[in-house]
């Protein structure tokens, strides 16, 4: 079922019957989510999913994509307006504007980037009362999430020949308990640094290797808690308590093939696809203290460019950018195809997990639920949420979504008791 979803009145028309849109406990603090993986903890799916979506409210907040974060009652956006990066505070209830701040961050696109725009493209993180934010510049910047007070600021571009890859900083900051941690530097030369949430004080710093696009996440390999990070040549596993590099999987950048997409972890195997490179499984193993990694498939009919995929059950699900993009489903245990939806699906998509279903949103407005437990592509349900490209990853909110396009942002509400509400008017 496809619809084409009509604009209604904000949600401050709505609330006095609306069913609530998130819990007060509702946290969703940063790329893909709480443990970076897009899972979504605590989502009950509907029983029978709606034929449409209700527009609840709708925000200019300008270009980049980032998503958005919620913590309670409130929606963190960064985005840009004009020279300047934005970062928004807005009600989850109606819209309103709390607090903005804004920075001025000039920025030159390398060619062929122009269709991007210029950011930010690093997803914020929302931790400890702080919201961090990558500039697409190269600027690490903490803030008080209650005020937007600026609290402190990291650059390290005046240690580098270039203060960013080539289409800027993409990579997400990173928290692990009370540090924070992000990669500095370009193509050719960076650093992975470790920072004091609370102070901005450097902790530690490792090697030499340049920034890739890819964020790094936290994983638990034999009782050793690290920072699995795809810089530009290499997959590493990093101690996260010192900045001791563990194990390094050879996986460089070379010329248009880049270093993208966010790797998934499963049942202590990661999963790394890379441009034209297709999809691998590599396990980082640890025997008498020393740690190797080797490789367990290669699948080579699919390969990641921008878009990160997502694990639900033993089964993940992407989007190849072969074939012009398809959808794809295989099993982590060996690589194998489950099945491949159809190609010129479009440039790029971002995926959710929850309980038997997979949530897709393509880079044309088109958000897809799609069943996890098929052996073929099966939509559940698919809605149009927007006119303009959608490249920034949705939220899922107890009962709706949040959709940040070219420079809006959109609430739209499932609204699990549809039939009881009356039709609102602007």
């Amino acid at each position: 079922m496809k619809h084409r979803i009509p604009s209604i009145a904000l949600l401050s028309i709505l609330t006095t019957f609306s069913p609530s849109l998130a819990s007060a406990e509702t946290e969703w603090t940063g790329w893909l989510g709480p443990e970076r993986n897009g899972w979504v903890p605590g989502f009950q799916p509907p029983a029978q999913w709606p034929d449409q979506l209700q527009e609840i409210w709708r925000v200019k907040v300008g270009t980049g994509y980032g998503t958005s974060l919620v913590s309670g009652d409130r929606v963190y956006q960064h985005a840009r307006v004009g020279d300047n990066e934005v970062l928004w505070c807005l009600s989850l209830k109606t819209g309103d504007i709390l607090w903005r701040q804004e920075s001025l961050t000039p920025f030159k696109l390398g060619g062929g980037g122009e269709p991007h725009g210029k950011g930010p493209k690093s997803n914020p993180t929302l931790a400890k009362g702080r919201l961090f934010t990558m500039s697409i510049s190269g600027k690490l910047s903490a803030f008080d999430a209650s005020t937007g007070t600026p609290l402190w600021q990291q650059d390290y571009g005046a240690r580098f020949g270039k203060p960013h890859p080539y289409w800027g900083a993409t990579t997400s900051p990173l928290v692990d308990d009370d540090q924070v941690v992000i990669h500095f530097g370009g193509d050719d030369e960076g650093l992975l640094v470790a920072f004091d949430v609370e102070s901005g004080r450097e902790r530690w710093s490792l090697g030499d290797d340049g920034a890739a696009y890819a964020s790094p996440f936290i994983a638990e390999l034999f009782g050793v808690r690290q920072i699995v990070e795809w810089n530009h040549n290499a997959l590493i596993g990093v101690e996260s308590t010192t900045g001791r590099k563990l194990w390094e999987y050879a996986l460089p950048h070379r010329g248009t093939n880049q270093n993208m997409p966010t790797p998934s972890i499963h049942q202590g195997c990661i999963i790394v696809g890379g441009e034209n490179r297709g999809i691998r499984s590599i396990q980082p193993r640890l025997r008498d203290g020393v740690w190797s990694v080797v490789e367990n498939w290669h699948q080579k009919r699919l390969a990641l460019d921008m878009s990160s995929a997502v694990v639900n059950g033993d089964f993940l699900f992407g989007f190849s950018h072969y074939r012009m993009g398809q959808l794809f489903c295989l099993d982590t245990a060996n690589g194998e195809i489950v099945w491949e939806g159809p190609g010129r699906a479009g440039d790029n998509a971002t995926f959710l997990a929850i309980p038997k279903h997979v949530i897709a949103l393509l880079d044309d407005g088109e958000l897809q639920i799609l069943a996890s437990e098929s052996d073929q592509l099966e939509k559940i349900a698919t809605y149009t949420v927007s006119d303009a490209p959608t490249w920034a990853a949705p939220v899922l909110l107890d009962n709706g979504f949040l959709i940040k396009d070219r420079d809006t942002l959109t609430l739209w509400s499932l609204n699990r008791d549809i039939e009881s509400l009356e039709s609102p008017t602007r």
